[in-house]
């Protein structure tokens, strides 16, 4: 008996059902036949650790932070939700809370090179003492930025006395007596006979005879006020493509094509290089760095991806300059699938660590790939994204649609993966062994209208005798389930996950969708 309750307890639990989307919200919606300007195209989506702020940059240097408002009514979080007899079944709701212009556009003479004001990455850093604190850089320059509400401050009394001074007649008088006090003074000093004369032959005409100096009160009104606090330039001779906060909350690392490197986020002139891939002969050059990552909670860990498709792990504490990796992830190709693109679509455009740093997931053209960080043998699951534009891949490379940067994130709980795709669409996978999710969602008020049917049972590939591949979600026609062709033009290639609950936040040209499950 005991034995059988034992075979009970130990059966392994099934797969979680797929979710349901719905639309939850949006902003920045666009009417029918208006025109996006270039400079409202949203570049960056990122949720602080709380979910309770979320921050978009666009190619306009501006970054937006949006709060969420459903907690707040009804009196906390959802920890503190659960301990009331509130039943919440409300979906996460944001609201605008403000803005500012984090970048404005340079001009490298040296180089007589432009740089663009555009938003490439931005980070949530520890909040302190109710303000937010963030980091934000476009192709040169990081800055970390603090957001604070602070009370208003207005002048509650000014240099007029409304018994004594009426008419424009007085206030002109008492303008003239003003200066004519000031230039008389000397070192601070005013001469008493000058000022005492003034003060007769004013006081005659009913003007002010004493000066009142404006008093500063400070209001019950709070308004935002965003500060840059530090620069970090000078430190990049290539466009950068990646920031990332480590978990001891002092330092980061920026991440360009050749370098990456560690900064403390106190210093804003140092920084230190720990990856360098730049040959010493640049004909030499074979592959570059593509993004990059720090572990989220081994302080000493980071990884980054390269544009030959290998993610690399290193180890701070193995040298100053980590030029060898402690561990290497890669998938080869057979030799006989080999052809003009298989290494451009094999570029990882974005890795993303799980919570607990247990995988690794990453982007590249065609397939997302979760990666166990104890397992380097290969991934442990790969996606299909859109596997019908595979024949079309001479045209994508006639558009540079195939040089497009796709981003990548996990769900909080680690079940779900999702990325995006073109006609505004994107997907989202379940990572767990046995899962069939496989879910195309569009980016519109109506997410499920181009849903896409799934095989009841995905096809297996063995890629070594330890290593098994589970590959889902690949179509067969080069159309939507529409009939429509793919519109390459609309592109979503920037979308975050909720830390904690399953609510998604994707940017579709200058719109920010919001959907929750």
């Amino acid at each position: 008996m005991a034995g059988a309750d034992a075979d009970v307890t130990a059966a392994p639990a099934g797969p979680p059902p797929p979710l349901d989307w719905k639309f939850s919200q949006v902003f920045g919606e666009r009417t029918a036949g208006e025109e996006v300007q270039e400079v409202d195209i949203i570049s960056a989506i990122e949720f602080d650790k709380s979910g309770d702020h979320l921050a978009t940059g666009d190619r306009g240097g501006r970054v937006v932070l949006f709060e969420r408002t459903d907690t707040k009514e009804h009196g906390g979080s959802r920890k503190d939700l659960e301990k009331t007899d509130y039943q919440s079944n409300r979906h996460p709701e944001f609201r605008y809370k403000t803005e500012f212009q984090s970048h404005e556009p340079e001009f490298d003479y040296l180089k007589s090179l432009e740089i663009e004001e555009k938003i490439n990455k931005i980070r949530w850093c520890q909040t302190a003492n109710g303000a937010l604190f963030l980091l934000s850089t476009n192709d040169k320059t990081i800055k970390f930025w603090k957001v604070q509400e602070k009370k208003v401050k207005k002048v509650a009394e000014m240099n007029m006395d409304s018994l004594k001074a009426v008419g424009n007649g007085s206030i002109a008088n008492s303008s003239v007596s003003l200066i004519n006090k000031s230039s008389h003074a000397t070192n601070g000093e005013c001469p008493d006979k000058p000022c005492t004369s003034l003060n007769k032959d004013f006081s005659s005409s009913g003007a002010i005879q004493s000066l009142r100096l404006p008093v500063v009160v400070t209001c019950n009104e709070t308004s935002l006020v965003a500060r840059c606090r530090r620069v970090y330039a000078h430190a990049h001779d290539y466009h950068i493509n990646s920031i990332s906060n480590n978990s001891d909350g002092e330092t980061f690392i920026s991440a360009d094509d050749l370098r990456i490197n560690l900064w403390n986020l106190e210093i804003s002139n140092q920084s230190f290089n720990i990856v360098d891939v730049k040959p010493t002969n640049m004909e030499d050059l074979t592959e570059v760095i593509t993004s990059a990552e720090f572990h989220p909670t081994h302080c000493n860990t980071l990884a980054y991806s390269s544009s030959k498709g290998s993610i690399r792990l290193i180890d701070l504490r193995q040298s100053a300059l980590c030029d060898r990796n402690s561990k290497l992830f890669e998938e080869h190709e057979s030799p006989g699938s080999r052809s003009f693109f298989t290494e451009i679509i094999a570029s990882i455009s974005d890795i993303k660590f799980g919570r607990d740093g247990r995988y690794l997931l990453s982007r590249d053209y065609m397939t997302l790939k979760l990666w166990d960080i104890n397992m380097d043998s290969g991934p442990v699951s790969t996606f299909q994204v859109h596997e019908y534009l595979r024949p079309k891949l001479c045209d994508l490379y006639e558009n540079d649609s195939i040089f497009d940067k796709f981003e990548c994130c996990l769900s909080g709980d680690g079940q779900r993966v999702a990325t995006g795709s073109y006609s505004n669409l994107f997907r989202v996978f379940g990572s767990v062994p046995t899962s069939t999710e496989a879910t195309t969602l569009e980016a519109s008020k109506n997410p499920m209208r181009r849903q896409v049917q799934t095989p009841s049972r995905p096809a297996r590939y063995l890629s070594s005798s330890i290593s098994r591949v589970v590959r889902r979600g690949g179509e067969s026609t080069g159309n939507d389930t529409n009939g429509n062709s793919f519109d390459f033009t609309t592109k979503l290639l920037h979308l975050a996950w909720h830390p904690t609950e399953n609510s998604i936040a994707c940017a579709a040209a200058n719109s920010l969708y919001m959907y929750y499950a």
